[in-house]
């Protein structure tokens, strides 16, 4: 199967994305298809590749079409650079020419809409305030006016609404252009024949009342609505756009033994390029020269400069902020880190999350019903209304009730209720180093109740580090550690060079040894400065040593420095837990999540080490092919459970947990298995994803409790709900401001996500 996000134009709702993804999954070869109105995007699931052609057969006829980025395929198919920029500037260069469409329209529209509002007011205002005189032009005169105005208004300023009617009438498909068009259509229509044929509504005695200036305020305010709702979506998909703007436009390599400044998509694995101070790393490298200080905020969220030598990884995007550096690529093109975090945060914009089923239920459905409700609401006030108010003053009602209840039934609100919330989610975890794979993984991350932890790179740095040196025969520290670095200088065992760092770091000096042997199992030996020096593991007997018994107790490992046969002193070694890693714990805690350590590792290690950093429970001695079934366990007994692992040994325990959670400490974030990424390794991001799923889900939350509150109250009082009991009834026009309000409500409230501190 292969998941391919596409963009697409012309979705002006969320009934739009629904007549998407049926006509979509029609296609042979297709097997899902998830349509996201917040981002105009689309992701499509097949056995087999699609072409845009296929697609856009199927969608072109409705009005909709998928972008065709012929660049971007070659480049893929070629394994050049992925294209990112390219389509992120074509997809905003389509919204910008949209936006700059419809801010032409408005800058015409709404004037002239708040002129006709101003006019309307004064003529139903002046009829109970006895000062203010009647308007100036006569009704006559102005409705004649009006039809003037409203003609080219209803077809040129308003035609996407008349072409939602027509494909309606042809297609037998309806969204919110259809509701508009269908509601403003039949009030212009219906002015104007009372204009141009007088005879009829004196032959019917239908009231003098037209309603041009609703088909004017309408089409006005909702073209207004869509533009600040337009304009509030370009600003929810940033987060991308900043992602790009890290991106090296060209990078200084070295061929035939020159510097030459060619574009980023012209570097290769392999090329050498130097970096100056103050300039962007182009690619994925290594240094092979050089010392500096790099700000890896880009992808860390840490503000701090990370120093850099010879050896270490550097990432393309990232910014030298002092010595000179020369590196190798080691990844280029859609390889690198930023290219797969971009894919990465660009899929999660694109999926949505299962509370979104509900909304995306209703929206399939809504249009359909609101125009039943529509036309049920346009008979009974030509019937019941005309029995109790005689038919020429009920067609007044029923036309305005119809018009309404088109107009304020708008399925926008409800469409962008949850993908605004997470794209703006998503890119504020990518800000901190938070990748998040998909919605889903994000909305269930905020209703885990327990935390599964892998130990070794999670809540440990993942490397052995001495922790005491203790001397037994009166010799200094300095002497023991560099009897012992001089022989390991030569193992390759992890522990050896962990001694090896110790005394590079404190500066001791390390000799080269005259002979050397490793003896497997037990250590090595070997002889220095013309003494027999040895670096093992206790003996039978040593363990019986109270010193060697109390450092084992507390998970440590213990090696015996040995100098012509007698042991001179102990070296414990043990994997530290990381910085803050009992405060986040503690954290987790306060919000009644319950932690457990799963390791396999001793009882012993475990114990000290789930102690040291407070967490709750301990399952130790578990094999990594043992670890999802530990996990399921705990599902069985009704937990929502997170893992948190490494990304490699626990894969099988990431993928059954409901939240796979991988700590990703080199430049390969595409981790699969796990549903959540947090960049750098580092645990104190492992709080702030939990408070930003947390944010996001309240925030989804808030925006469909107001979309669902703007139906359930806006189509019974425009249908004429309160007009028995008070003589109350919604005109069109606010019904028209009441709906071009809930969107942008809507899309400011999930705006807010990017201001919260996480």
């Amino acid at each position: 199967m292969k998941t391919k996000t596409y963009k697409i134009k012309g979705m002006h709702c969320a009934s739009c994305a629904m007549i998407i993804s049926k006509r979509v999954k029609k296609i042979p070869d297709v097997t899902d298809v998830s349509v996201n109105f917040a981002s105009d995007s689309a992701q499509v699931t097949s056995s087999s590749p699609i072409q845009f052609s296929v697609l856009n057969e199927a969608v072109k006829e409705l009005g909709y079409e998928f972008f065709d980025d012929e660049k971007e395929m070659k480049m893929e198919d070629s394994g050049m650079e992925h294209d990112h920029s390219h389509m992120m500037e074509e997809s905003k260069r389509e919204k910008l020419k949209e936006l700059a469409l419809l801010k032409n329209k408005i800058s015409f529209m709404l004037p002239l809409a708040i002129l006709v509002f101003f006019i309307m007011m004064w003529d139903i205002v002046q009829k109970y305030v006895a000062f203010l005189p009647q308007f100036p032009i006569p009704m006559r005169i102005l409705n004649v006016i009006l039809f003037i105005v409203t003609t080219p208004v209803i077809f040129y300023f308003g035609r996407q609404f008349i072409q939602g009617v027509w494909r309606f009438i042809k297609y037998r498909v309806a969204n919110m252009d259809t509701l508009i068009g269908i509601g403003t259509l039949a009030a212009y229509l219906y002015s104007s024949m009372l204009v141009l044929f007088p005879e009829v509504q004196e032959y019917l005695k239908l009231p003098e009342y037209v309603y041009f200036d609703v088909t004017i305020v309408v089409i006005g305010f909702v073209l207004f609505g869509k533009y600040l709702e337009m304009r509030s979506k370009i600003h929810t998909g940033e987060a991308i756009e900043k992602l790009l703007g890290f991106q090296a436009k060209s990078a200084t390599v070295i061929r035939e033994a020159k510097e030459m400044e060619v574009p980023i998509d012209q570097v290769i694995i392999g090329d050498v390029f130097v970096v100056r101070p103050g300039e962007k790393i182009p690619v994925d490298g290594e240094i092979i020269d050089g010392v500096s200080a790099l700000d890896e905020s880009m992808i860390t969220g840490e503000s701090i400069p990370v120093d850099k030598k010879h050896g270490d990884v550097v990432i393309g995007g990232t910014i030298n902020k002092q010595g000179f550096l020369k590196c190798i690529a080691k990844k280029v093109g859609k390889d690198t880190m930023l290219s797969q975090i971009i894919k990465m945060v660009r899929d999660a914009e694109a999926s949505k999350a299962p509370i979104q089923a509900l909304a995306d239920k209703i929206s399939g459905i809504f249009v359909p019903t609101v125009l039943i409700l529509a036309s049920l609401s346009l008979v009974a006030w030509l019937t019941i209304g005309g029995y109790y108010l005689g038919f020429s003053n009920s067609i007044s009602y029923a036309l305005l009730s119809f018009v309404g209840i088109l107009v304020i039934a708008c399925p926008c609100a409800l469409g962008l209720a949850t993908p605004t919330a997470i794209i703006v989610g998503v890119g504020k975890g990518a800000e901190h180093g938070i990748l998040v794979k998909n919605a889903e993984s994000l909305e269930l991350f905020s209703k885990v109740d327990t935390i599964v932890f892998d130990k070794t790179g999670t809540i440990t740095e993942g490397r052995p580090t001495i922790t005491e040196v203790i001397s037994i025969s009166g010799l200094s520290e300095h002497e023991i550690i560099e009897c012992a670095a001089s022989l390991e200088q030569r193992s390759q065992h992890p522990l050896a060079q962990a001694i090896i760092s110790y005394a590079k770091e404190k500066k001791y000096s390390i000799a080269d040894p005259e002979h050397f042997e490793s003896v497997d199992g037990v250590g090595v030996k070997g002889m220095l400065n013309k003494n027999n020096i040895a670096v093992r593991k206790p003996s039978i007997n040593e363990l019986d040593n109270k010193i060697i018994t109390a450092l084992q107790e507390q998970g440590k490992t213990v090696i015996i420095v040995e100098k012509n046969a007698v042991a001179i002193g102990i070296i414990a070694l043990s994997d530290t837990i990381k910085q803050k890693t009992k405060e986040i714990i503690s954290v987790l805690h306060t919000r009644n999540i319950k932690t457990i350590l799963l390791t396999g590792d001793n009882r012993r290690a475990a114990n000290y080490i789930a102690h040291q950093a407070g967490i709750d429970t301990i399952i130790s001695e578990v094999m990594p092919n043992e670890k999802a079934q530990k996990i399921k366990e705990l599902q069985k007994k009704g937990l929502i459970v997170a893992m948190v692992g490494d990304g490699v040994n626990d894969a099988p325990a990431l993928t059954q947990a409901d939240v796979g959670i991988a700590m990703a400490t080199g430049t390969d974030v595409a981790i699969e298995a796990s549903g959540i990424t947090l960049l750098g390794g580092d645990i104190t991001k492992l709080a702030k994803a939990h408070s930003l799923a947390k944010r996001t889900m309240r925030t989804i939350h808030q925006n469909l409790f107001w979309a669902f509150f703007y139906n359930v109250v806006g189509i019974p009082l425009a249908g004429g709900a309160l007009f028995p009991l008070f003589g109350i009834f919604l005109n069109p026009i606010f019904a028209g401001i009441a709906m071009a309000g809930s969107s942008v409500s809507v899309v400011g409230n999930s705006l807010r996500l990017k201001m919260m501190k996480i």
